[in-house]
């Protein structure tokens, strides 16, 4: 099996972090979110990961060469035309073969070998409040009978979580050239909706699989929940003298803490230094420099510096803050 990550957007939604960041490096929960995505996909051992990469994808290829050894390739995406454009360049290094393909921001909780296991072709879906902003999925007799993508008068709750499985290729690959060809767009981007829409007019069952939890990294206010939701999970944090810890809380090895009160709901990445701060509901990059701060649903990038500041925050990599 092979499996494909679209992972090429430039995630302005999460500006200005991804300025500096690709998006699917942005830590939640002390990892990189392409950290959560991969470690359950290790277990299927794939034959091989094909990841499709666009802007800073060259930090993507280094990440992933540096911390992994499964074979890979990295197919470029230089315009961003939909998820649909970016599966089927990634197609182009597939055979008509067993493919799974998940997204790159976001991070799916189930069974993946009870996913694979489901059928020949299988589609992940969830339940959720506002589906005219998804992909939606129509379930009858055990079987996916229509998809629409963000209708405005959605027919079900059911939407697609970015989590798909195609036995066979071939047919999928034929849709989406077809679209491309065309420059059939949907809401202004090739859509991967509309090609799965015309297999299932030309006769190709989709199973619906509804997953158990299902976490958008794609704007501040999902990463957050997140990272909250991942350090709900994790055990309590090692004490640190001098510092109050409030679970859940993760502090990375690496990572310096003096007289602050921490969390709950606080990651801090690797090399980062906090002193005389209060912080909560936050996400705080690695070699992050703080002192003297009050933080609350703050995401605080790389490398950055703030001194005497209380307020909510959202910095990119490398700032400076300083209102001592």
């Amino acid at each position: 099996m092979k499996v494909i990550i679209p992972v090429a957007g430039s995630g302005t939604r999460l500006r200005p972090h991804t300025i500096s960041v690709p998006k699917s490096l942005l830590h939640v929960g002390g990892k990189p979110v392409l950290v959560h995505i991969l470690e359950p996909l290790i277990k299927l051992n794939p034959e091989e990961v094909i990841f499709v990469i666009g802007h800073k994808g060259e930090m993507i290829i280094d990440y992933v060469h540096r911390h992994y050894s499964f074979k890979c390739r990295f197919v470029p995406q230089e315009k961003l035309l939909g998820l649909g454009y970016a599966v089927h360049l990634g197609l182009q290094a597939v055979g008509d073969e067993p493919t799974l393909v998940i997204l790159g921001d976001t991070i799916v909780e189930c069974d993946c070998h009870d996913f694979l296991r489901a059928g020949e072709y299988v589609l992940g879906l969830k339940q959720v409040e506002d589906p005219t902003r998804f992909g939606i999925a129509e379930v009858h007799n055990g079987y996916i009978t229509n998809l629409e993508e963000k209708p405005s008068r959605p027919k079900t709750n059911l939407a697609l979580i970015g989590l798909y499985y195609f036995d066979k290729t071939n047919l999928l690959k034929q849709e989406l050239a077809q679209i491309v060809s065309k420059g059939t767009t949907t809401n202004g981007e090739i859509q991967l909706t509309d090609a799965l829409q015309a297999m299932i007019d030309k006769g190709v069952k989709f199973k619906p699989y509804e997953v158990s939890k299902w976490y958008d990294c794609g704007k501040k206010e999902t990463l957050l929940a997140t990272n909250r939701h991942i350090l709900s999970h994790l055990p309590p944090p090692t004490p640190i003298d001098g510092s109050v810890l409030i679970p859940p809380v993760y502090v990375a090895p690496t990572a310096q803490v003096y007289r602050s009160i921490i969390g709950p709901d606080v990651s801090i990445s690797d090399g980062a230094v906090i002193k005389d701060a209060v912080i909560t509901n936050s996400i705080i990059g690695y070699h992050a420099h703080l002192e003297n701060v009050l933080l609350e649903n703050s995401l605080i990038g790389h490398h950055t510096n703030v001194k005497g500041v209380k307020k909510i925050l959202n910095i990119g990599e490398s700032t400076e803050i300083d209102q001592i």
